[in-house]
């Protein structure tokens, strides 16, 4: 069933549109209440309610196996166990339905569609595409295989030999097939309760004819290829039409920091977006909505393939190879073959490691598994036949009757033979010059841990130490994450060779050890916490969804969301002064830069206008005025002596000082070791935030490493967690303690004014909308929290500069008691929160 709402878009985006016949019929519309069948063609604002958690998770190939029954000519379908779709499924919890929406690997005639997918819906929870032949190959073999894959590798189109120049008719297949899949899970969508994840750069703009149908839907996308630098990605043509699309996402994923930095970078520099690490969590705003960013590679199904290792198969299979090369090392590789898996540079090293160290003639082996290609172009022919050219001469001369060096597996193996392959090898090698992740290093540390079945077959003891070694191509997605490992340039062959000998040499001890720190990863990390971390994210990255107003604009592929609070609107003076006339115990909180002060003023020291308007208010006795500020006390105290009344909060409230004759306060702990109690949480959120990151406790001290993690992202994300822990005393507190201290003298506020301008104050206005919900305040105040400039805040009100924020307060003091009384100072101790 087309969507209505869809029926032009393609049109604007792409002026053309192919024919494409419909799907023969809508298919069935889920049922989110027993008896109720919902209907999606009203309004998608209207609520709805559902029986339990539902995912859609749509990607360009269902997790299916299809084949034709012999004797009935119908199709059959079974799970492709080895899918990832399908092994994701362990991550999130036993009620939660999900709905699988693709295409099949197989082409499915026009008069069976109708029966395949009504028996895929019903027995599966599968929404086949369908897309047409013809479509198919321009969408997939086309656009998808030999324009974005290859630019996703940083491989650019210079010359016919090096893939193809853009075409504008493949990139119209594309947006026809992925409008396809959008109008697939309209068909089966709850916007109100259901979460979408799309999967791969097949399906990138299909976010836009989602969101355009659905404002407030919840959307997520994992890139599962590498993201190429700007200077790459800016070459593509419909680059921003891309970037818009997964910018109409909530969450964004990918497997490395490099991927998510290029990405941001292609944001900054064509689209003009910043972006910004929000507690250990990195967020782009567009268009008043944050767009979050997921850095976390996906790992692997354990529990599965620890079930592989169980099989007598696998165990007999073993016993095979072991026989096959007695008193022989072997160095495994498995590849598929295309021309970014580096494998002739591997079989090259290879050869320099025979040559350069002839001892190993004759001891050394180097199975190199080649999965069947994806595709057949010209450059997967060209690898191939360069790779058996390779092959045959290292074996030509370095081999003999009794020895090859090199074994080149080109067939289909199965995966009981590949776990053979892993258990048996003391050396494997990912030698890609770039790869989106790659899990071949996962399963092998998996395999060589083994099995009471496999220890057995390698004749092995149980209580005996395991070991692995891993050579790892550092452009590959999952180098970061093996830290052990031996990562290497894959261009640099003696380098290359070097590493597959220390490989072969170390002690057993220092083997171990290495696969140890890489069996607890792999086993902690699997595809089950990859699933629940992504799902954990895009949920909180959905939770103001329903608490914002909503305004589509844009057309074609450049659709985008205008996000704002409901209520968010620029602050009258009139009204607030109208208000500060009838209250009688006001609390009034100033940032000072860009609040008091402009933000790109020289000088800081507040203009005489400023002074004085801030006297007056000081001076009236029914107000509270404090500057919360993130400057220093020596500052602030000098810039702001005139003020002798005024309250001052420095380094975001960590001194406090009531009036100029008071004495500073700081915020020390109550107790030697009661901040571990506030630090600890906080570092395990960034722990878990921050790939290959750890947390070390001591007596006196917890030490956050991140050693192991990328170096660029674990820099980083050390620099946000100082932040955030320097920060741990907010400014958001100095409001709670300020009118804390005026309820406990009887003296509950009935006006309230917070004004600032950047992410600390948030802390300020959401401490403020807290504190006037508790019970201890009878009556609710008056509260104006007004954020500097027009974006997205905890604040109702906006003003748009710092020069409106003084014209505010002229107004205000106009109004204020001229004749001030003189009021008792109260101090209050200022407890740490830590």
């Amino acid at each position: 069933m087309a969507s209505r709402s869809c029926a032009n878009f393609l049109d604007l985006a792409s002026g053309y549109l192919l024919d494409i016949p419909q799907t023969p019929r809508a298919l069935p519309r889920v049922m989110t209440v027993p008896g109720i069948i919902s209907d999606l063609d009203g309004d998608s604002d209207g609520a709805s309610s559902v029986c339990c958690e539902r995912k859609i998770v749509v990607a360009n190939m269902l997790p299916l196996q299809a084949q034709r029954d012999a004797e009935t000519a119908k199709w059959c379908f079974s799970w492709d166990e080895d899918s990832l779709l399908l092994q994701l499924k362990d991550g999130f919890s036993p009620e939660t339905e999900v709905i699988y929406v693709g295409s099949l690997k197989v082409e499915v005639d026009a008069t069976e569609q109708e029966e395949v997918a009504q028996k895929l819906l019903d027995n599966f929870n599968c929404v086949p595409t369908f897309l047409p032949n013809d479509l198919q190959k321009k969408f997939y073999y086309g656009f998808c295989k030999q324009q974005l894959w290859p630019l996703f590798h940083y491989m650019l189109p210079m010359c016919p030999d090096h893939g193809d120049r853009f075409d504008r008719l493949l990139w119209q297949a594309y947006v026809s097939a992925n409008k396809i899949f959008a109008d697939k899970v309209m068909e089966v969508i709850n916007p109100e309760e259901d979460s979408i994840w799309v999967h791969d750069y097949h399906l990138m703009v299909l976010p836009t004819f989602l969101r355009k149908r659905f404002n407030r839907v919840k959307l997520g996308f994992f890139l599962h290829s590498p993201f190429p630098s700007s200077e790459i990605y800016r070459t593509l043509p419909v680059r921003d039409e891309i970037l818009k699309g997964l910018l109409n996402c909530d969450l964004i994923g990918f497997h490395t920091f490099d991927y998510a930095r290029h990405f941001l970078s292609c944001c900054s520099r064509m689209l003009g977006l910043d972006y910004e690490s929000k507690r250990g969590h990195i967020g782009l705003d567009y268009f008043g909505r944050t767009v979050y960013i997921k850095i976390l590679p996906v790992g692997i199904h354990v529990g599965r393939l620890e079930s592989v290792l169980k099989l007598s198969s696998t165990s007999t299979r073993v016993r095979e190879i072991l026989e096959q090369f007695k008193g022989k090392k072997v160095i495994l590789g498995i590849d598929d073959m295309d021309i970014f898996k580096g494998i002739s540079l591997k079989l090259l090293a290879f050869e320099q490691l025979l040559q350069q160290h002839q001892e190993l003639q004759g001891q050394l082996v180097l199975v190199q598994i080649v999965n069947p290609a994806r595709s057949s172009g010209k450059d997967v022919q060209e690898a191939k036949r360069e790779t058996y050219l390779i092959a045959r001469r290292i074996n030509e001369l370095y081999g003999s009757p009794d020895y090859k060096p090199v074994i080149v597996i080109d067939r289909p193996v199965a995966r009981y033979e590949k776990s053979a392959y892993y258990a048996v090898a003391e050396c494997c090698i990912v030698n890609a010059v770039r790869d989106g992740m790659n899990l071949v290093p996962y399963k092998y540390i998996v395999c060589r841990q083994g099995s009471p079945d496999i220890d057995k077959a390698r004749g092995i003891k149980s209580d005996s130490l395991r070991t692995s070694m891993l050579v790892v191509s550092e452009f590959v997605g999952c180098s970061p994450s093996l830290s052990g490992a031996i990562r290497v340039n894959p261009w640099d062959i003696d380098a290359v060779a070097e590493a597959m000998n220390l490989a072969i040499t170390l002690p057993d001890s220092e083997k171990h050890l290495r696969h140890e720190k890489h069996y607890r990863y792999v086993s902690s990390h699997d595809v089950a916490y990859w699933t629940r971390s992504f799902v954990q994210d895009l949920e909180r990255a959905c939770k103001d969804h329903y608490n914002k107003r909503c305004w589509g604009i844009g057309l074609g592929l450049g659709f985008r969301v205008l996000s704002l609070s409901p209520n968010f609107r620029k602050l009258s003076i009139d009204h607030i002064v109208s208000a500060y006339r009838r209250t009688k115990r006001r609390a009034i909180f100033l940032d000072y830069d860009g609040t008091v002060v402009p933000q790109s003023s020289i000088i800081k020291r507040p203009s005489p206008e400023v002074t004085t308007v801030l006297n007056t208010l000081c001076n009236d006795h029914r107000n509270t005025v404090f500057i919360v500020s993130g400057r220093g006390r020596s500052s602030l105290s000098e810039w702001l002596s005139p003020c002798e009344r005024l309250g001052i909060a420095a380094e975001h409230g960590y001194f406090i000082r009531w009036s100029k004759n008071s004495d500073w306060e700081s915020s020390l702990p109550t107790s030697d070791l009661e901040w571990k109690e506030i630090v600890e949480p906080v570092m395990n959120l960034y722990t878990e935030a921050t790939d290959g990151s750890n947390i070390e406790t001591k007596e006196s001290a917890l030490v956050w490493h991140h050693q192991d993690a990328d170096p660029d992202f674990g820099s980083c994300q050390a620099k946000e967690l100082l932040n955030h822990l320097e920060n741990g005393v907010s400014k958001g507190l100095v409001a709670e303690k300020v009118m804390s201290t005026m309820v406990d003298r009887g003296e509950p506020p009935d006006f309230v004014m917070c004004i600032g301008d950047d992410r600390s104050d948030e802390d300020m206005f959401e401490s403020i909308l807290d504190m006037v919900s508790r019970p201890s305040l009878q009556i609710a105040p008056e509260i104006f929290a007004c954020t500097v400039g027009r974006k997205p805040s905890k604040a109702k009100y906006y003003l748009d500069a710092a020069s409106d924020v003084v014209r505010l307060l002229r107004g205000l003091a106009n109004a204020s008691s001229p004749k001030p009384i003189h009021v008792t100072e109260f101090q209050v101790s200022f407890d740490n929160p830590f």
